[in-house]
């Protein structure tokens, strides 16, 4: 019978009409671009540019020749191309055939949503053969759709990414997050200054979300719990006198490469749930009318406010939990609408993922859901929720840890504070019971952190309470597990785990570097794209002189197109036949800018010193935000301006060296620079990073990698080997036993580089106008307390340094290397992390 079904649609299929239609009232009927293929007699090209005719004249009806116009007529029509394969992906999926993913966060740095929906469907040449007769070019569209400001760093790129791999790897998978109006911000540098400006990236709309006001869903806060007894002698909890807000979803496709799934990307936006109080605001009490709402719509006004006051970290706290109820909220209903209220099969058919800490208070959410709205007792609740609920650490900072105070949950989730002190004692039993008659450990585990001011510690939280808890690289696991949460291994060593992270090929290769795609393509087939494993066939060409000189001339192209960029942001030259050496990613002490603006300065110091013998000119490139509250960190971003201005202001300097900071660095600024990146900045304090992909984005596109043994770095350089990687400095150890008895005046006194760019600092020779502004940063590598260890390292980094200019001198043998590196990024693929989730922590299909 299966069988006769599967012929009678094909058939079906064989009939279906080209047409494409407009309204999306009537998109069901529409007919995916996947169906248009496969019929012998529609050319789809020619249904692309019907549907796209009509979006410019009818829909529209504006002047096709304004480019945001005609960005958004074609981002509508190729909405309509996934309409269809969407509506079946959710149709199908709702009906709970395979095991449903809810991928919680409140970051998901998407980027821009154009042209990786035409590689997903297969529709890049179709488009520019449709663009053509407008003489409209792709690129200058593409550059018309503002980035989505829905992360900040590599936590929401990262989630980008595996929302990619999901549905290419044909998994029911929903993401979960906020629909921020306004991004961090949008960085500005004034006088070398960070200066923040809203980041507006909603202004023109989104033509790709679906609002989605039938599905809306109610928040509480504030109120109080009140409890009874019914005539079964059973306890029961009530949240009463809450301000609720509404929580609009709205919907973004997360297309699978060429394989007709489209996954969603479900964002929430606040609402208040009454625009005013009417009669208040007849009486003419104008502000008091519309305080609620402005207090409701203030949670999803912008991403990450500066938690640095009382107000902030209030409103950081309603955002978590607004996304976390939201979306279990949202879970179960879709739950119940197949199995009823009948929960036995809940955590077989359900998992959801927090990724990170900050949607951790999921864990008492779920349980009040479970109790509360659903009737479970404490049991039941917690042997679903225990079940359904896996965690992934992205930080090895002690101070990154969400904590909140008791006081703040009691006043705004009291409910939910309730259930945190019950989850509490039942596990402190578990402790007790493992070490006995130790107070010190019942005090040092638990989730409650008493004192002057007692607080809840969300990790511990998300710890108790998952079933799986992973790392994201090998060393950060391992760290995870014999430092920060060495007392919950020892307890439950079974939900450890490894996930080293991974990012999409498709973005960070085939859609940013269209160059080097067409060239692996022409040389392995396609392929490569869902397998990036095959990418090790390129050992295989290193001796090819004719594909080294492919490469070369791609790599050339690439740069030349991101010296435009600089150029544009910059007002710096860039001289395409230079060195590209790059460090973007968000700027913090631990990810050591500073270490890399130091040997800027000792470069700058040999080249006015007529030091130039073996130097290999080089472009050095820094671009990245720092927290709004993170004082030191914009004073390196100042440094770094200032540092930029005597480097490229000097016509002795500038044939060898040239310096630029790029403001407001994202992910469509990445795609730009990691194909045209000679040599990557992986620099961190060992130790402390996570793992890194920005990393890895680069070793895939042939950049070569200046690093510590950190993070994902470790498991870069057992792929490619040592003799295709810059390896320098402490490892993790080495800095661990290191800190109790670091001098850095010792390492200041064995390297005399070191010692004269501290004094041409101290010189203010980088500040003549400005005296004294960078004695913060003088005083923080002279500090013993230093846990970055600027100065324990800077002399291996000099020394790393002075290696890469040789081997950057014999282009053959940089380009051999180049190349190991792209076919020794397989592994890197987050196909292979997600297959790896599917596999050992979600057991999905």
């Amino acid at each position: 019978m299966t069988v006769t079904k599967g012929k009678a649609r094909e058939k079906k299929n064989t009939v279906k009409t080209a047409k494409i239609k407009v309204s999306e009232k009537t998109s069901p009927k529409a007919v995916s671009a996947s169906d248009q293929v496969k019929q012998h007699d529609c050319d789809p090209c020619e249904a692309l540019d019907a549907t796209f005719k009509r979006q410019v004249q009818g829909v529209l009806g504006r002047d096709e020749n304004a480019t945001n116009d005609m960005y958004s007529a074609l981002a509508s029509t190729i909405k309509l191309q996934l309409l269809e394969q969407w509506r079946e992906t959710r149709l199908k999926d709702n009906q709970y055939q395979q095991k449903q993913v809810a991928y919680l966060s409140l970051e998901f740095l998407m980027g821009r949503t154009l042209g990786n929906a035409l590689l997903s469907l297969d529709l890049t040449d179709d488009t520019h053969a449709a663009l053509k007769q407008y003489s409209a070019d792709l690129e200058t569209l593409q550059e018309a759709e503002l980035d989505a400001g829905l992360g900040n760093g590599g936590l929401g790129r990262l989630a980008a990414c595996f929302l990619d791999s999901c549905a290419s790897l044909d998994l029911a998978v929903v993401g979960y997050g906020i629909r921020y109006e306004y991004g961090m911000f949008k960085q500005k540098l004034v006088d070398g200054y960070q200066v923040e400006q809203p980041d507006r990236w909603l202004r023109e709309g989104n033509p790709w979300e679906v609002r989605m006001a039938n599905h809306a869903i109610t928040v509480p806060f504030f109120g109080h719990t009140e409890s009874y007894v019914d005539l079964k002698g059973h306890r029961h909890y009530v949240w009463i006198d809450t301000q609720d807000v509404n929580a609009i979803p709205h919907d973004m496709p997360v297309p699978g490469f060429r394989n007709g799934r489209i996954n969603t990307l479900r964002l929430w936006k606040a609402e208040a749930t009454d625009d005013f109080d009417l009669a208040e605001f007849n009486d003419g009490d104008y502000t008091e009318a519309v305080a609620r709402k402005n207090l409701a719509e203030q949670i999803t006004m912008v991403l990450y406010p500066n938690d640095a006051s009382e107000n902030g970290k209030e409103l950081r706290l309603r955002q978590q939990y607004f996304l976390s109820s939201a979306s279990l909220q949202d879970i179960i209903q879709r739950y119940v609408a197949v199995h009823g209220t009948d929960f036995s099969r809940f955590s077989e058919l359900n998992v959801m993922q927090l990724n990170d800490t900050h949607p951790s208070i999921a864990v008492p959410e779920m349980m009040r859901l479970l109790m509360d709205s659903h009737g479970l007792n404490w049991d039941q609740a917690w042997a679903i929720t225990s079940k359904s609920v896996a965690y992934t650490n992205h930080t090895l900072l002690p101070e990154a840890l969400e904590r909140w105070p008791v006081r703040m949950l009691k006043h705004m989730l009291p409910r939910i504070l309730d259930i945190i002190y019950e989850i509490n004692a039942r596990y402190l039993e578990d402790v007790a019971h493992h070490w006995p008659g130790d107070n010190d450990k019942l005090a040092a585990m638990s989730i409650i952190e008493e004192g002057h001011e007692p607080h809840v510690r969300m990790a511990y939280l998300a710890i108790v309470a998952s079933f799986s808890v992973n790392g994201v690289a090998g060393l950060h696991t391992k760290l995870l597990k014999s430092g920060l949460f060495n007392d919950f291994y020892q307890l439950w060593p079974d939900k450890f785990n490894n996930k080293t992270n991974g990012v999409t090929p498709r973005r960070w290769l085939a859609h940013c570097n269209p160059r080097l795609a067409q060239l692996l393509t022409r040389r392995l087939g396609d392929s490569w794209m869902t397998d990036l494993t095959q990418l090790t066939a390129l050992n295989a060409f290193t001796d090819d002189k004719a594909f080294i000189k492919q490469w070369q001339a791609v790599k050339y192209d690439n740069k030349v197109d991101l010296t435009k960029l600089i150029a544009q942001e910059c007002e710096v030259v860039f001289e395409p036949e230079m060195m590209f050496d790059v460090q973007v990613k968000r700027i913090h002490e631990y990810k050591r800018q500073l270490l890399n603006i130091l040997h800027v300065i000792h470069l700058y110091q040999r080249i006015v010193a007529d030091d130039t013998e073996g130097l290999q000119p080089r472009c050095v490139l820094i671009g990245g935000k720092a927290a709004p509250g993170y004082a030191m960190a914009k004073q390196i971003i100042k440094l770094a301006n200032n540092v930029a201005h005597m480097v490229n202001s000097d016509p002795l300097v500038t044939p060898f060296l040239r310096f630029a900071f790029l403001p407001n660095y994202n992910v469509s600024a990445m795609e730009k620079i990691c194909p045209a990146t000679d040599l990557s900045e992986q620099i961190s304090t060992a130790g402390k990073e996570a793992s890194g992909t920005g990393n890895m984005k680069f070793m895939m596109n042939g950049a070569m990698t200046i690093g510590t043994l950190d993070g994902a770095n470790i498991e870069m350089l057992e792929e490619v080997g040592e003799d295709n990687f810059f390896l320098f400095g402490l490892n993790a150890d080495e800095v661990s036993q290191l800190k109790p008895h670091y001098n850095p005046q010792q390492y200041i006194q064995q390297s005399p580089a070191l010692g004269h760019v501290l004094e041409m600092l101290k010189s203010g020779h980088f500040n003549l106008v400005e005296p004294g502004i960078f004695d913060s940063i003088i005083a923080a590598i002279e500090d013993p307390y230093d846990q970055w260890m600027i100065a324990a390292d800077f002399e291996a980094y000099r020394v790393a340094q002075e290696k890469v200019s040789q081997v950057y001198a014999d282009q053959h043998h940089w380009t051999q290397m180049s190349i190991r590196n792209t076919a020794a990024s397989g592994r890197f693929s987050s196909d292979n992390t997600i297959s790896a989730y599917r596999d050992e922590i979600w057991h999905a299909k």
